[in-house]
């Protein structure tokens, strides 16, 4: 058995050594060998066939005057090439890192064609103006930054009775040191400090200005980088839920019941929930999420109780869409990229593309900031009613354990660096 795990060893080493190529000179070469198999073939097969039928090479007759039988066994040699050609190169692309990079350069550069590219910001702001993405990745870095790790700000936008909210504010967090996948979700009752405004609630920085000063907001208080976002807002979502075929969630007896004799379910034929599992459509699916009134199926209620069932869902969505067909996957990819709005350049997805081949995800790590024993929520705080006060150095240092891989000792000494850096 160990002389087996050795020759394995020697194997992968084998293996690893012959994918370490050049992409363009391993492709031509595997071209020109099968060009010049095919070719050689075609002549054996001429020469052969001269010679069973008393051919004199001096007064080679046409082509067309060879048996047919000749020229089927020929053409089958021909397409025995072509269809050895095709194999080798998809075992290129499947098996080797050059053949998964052109794979999720491809990628990259449909999705990013695909997705929009517009800023989603509020009516008081001009409809035609972009989020710029130079301005997101070479302004000043304000919050922490590493290389291995890229946060993504994921955005839910209500818009109800002509208002634009953030009902949703999620950081997908993507660390290719530690291979984790980290989904922390941001109370919108946050209070913090808005650049240029007042201290206020979090979900209040949107709706002064945007997605950039939403941006500015996060990374000012909970001291990280942003490198980009997404947003979809309410109608787009059910869009995309019903494209998957529903997902399926646990709801407890107060959570269906609520469901069923509210409005958050806006079709009044869907609500017809039941506690214990349920597939949800797209109208049931984002009256669940926007629960707070009830606790969740095991106890957690308030705000906190509807981050977890946004983080639910979205890991829901994750389950789902990762086990369709390949053939269903990129029809349901073909049609959700337009309900997408995103800054993200087509390198950044590229990256990010690799990123999660390389980590192979099967499970997300998920979270809610404030954690338990660090905030406060007092009826009112300055004017503003029923806020959550952050003891910010416990969260921020909790948020850094669990998105960089930090001991304590660690986090504490990132954020005393940021801080003085900041002053």
């Amino acid at each position: 058995m160990k002389e087996k795990n050795n020759n394995e060893s020697h194997d992968m080493k084998d293996l690893k050594i012959q994918t370490d190529f050049s992409f363009d000179d391993d492709l031509y070469n595997i071209k020109e060998s099968l060009k010049q198999q095919v070719n050689d073939q075609i002549e054996d097969e001429q020469n052969t066939s001269r010679e069973d039928d008393g051919f004199n090479t001096n007064n080679m007759p046409n082509l067309d005057d060879y048996p047919k039988k000749k020229k089927k066994r020929t053409g089958l040699k021909i397409f025995i090439g072509i269809l050895t050609f095709i194999i080798l190169f998809a075992s290129f692309l499947i098996f080797t890192k050059p053949g998964n990079r052109l794979i999720t350069k491809l990628l990259a550069n449909y999705i990013s064609s695909s997705v929009n590219k517009d800023d989603p910001t509020t009516p008081d702001v001009n409809e035609q103006e972009e989020v710029s993405e130079y301005d997101w990745n070479t302004r000043e870095i304000v919050g922490r930054k590493e290389d291995y790790v890229t946060n993504i700000l994921l955005v839910g936008i209500e818009e109800i009775f002509g208002g634009r909210n953030t009902d949703t504010m999620i950081i997908a967090s993507i660390n290719t040191r530690d291979n984790t996948v980290q989904l922390s979700s941001l109370m919108r009752d946050s209070y913090v400090s808005v650049p240029g405004w007042k201290s206020t609630k979090l979900n209040a920085a949107y709706a002064h200005g945007g997605i950039e000063l939403l941006r500015d907001t996060i990374e000012s208080n909970y001291k990280i980088h942003l490198d980009g976002f997404v947003s979809v807002n309410f109608d787009s979502f059910e869009k995309i839920i019903d494209l998957l075929g529903g997902v399926e969630i646990q709801l407890g007896a107060k959570e269906a019941n609520y469901l069923n004799t509210t409005n958050y379910i806006s079709n009044k034929a869907y609500r017809n929930v039941k506690e214990g599992i349920n597939l949800l459509n797209g109208n049931q699916a984002l009256g669940y999420c926007r629960v707070r009134k009830v606790p969740t199926y095991d106890g957690v209620n308030n705000d906190f109780g509807r981050t977890l069932r946004q983080r639910r869902l979205l890991n829901a969505i994750f389950e789902k869409y990762k086990n369709q067909g390949i053939i269903q996957l990129v029809n349901t990819t073909n049609t959700c990229l337009g309900y997408v709005k995103t800054n993200l350049s087509t390198g950044q997805i590229e990256k990010l593309l690799n990123a999660m081949l390389e980590i192979n995800v099967s499970t997300i790590g998920m979270k809610s900031i404030p954690i338990e024993g660090a905030y406060e929520a007092p009826k009112r705080y300055e004017n503003t009613t029923w806020p959550i006060l952050l003891d910010w150095d416990a969260n921020i240092i909790d948020l850094y354990k669990s998105i960089y891989g930090d001991t304590d000792e660690e986090a504490l000494n990132h954020l005393s660096t940021i801080k003085t850096t900041l002053q």
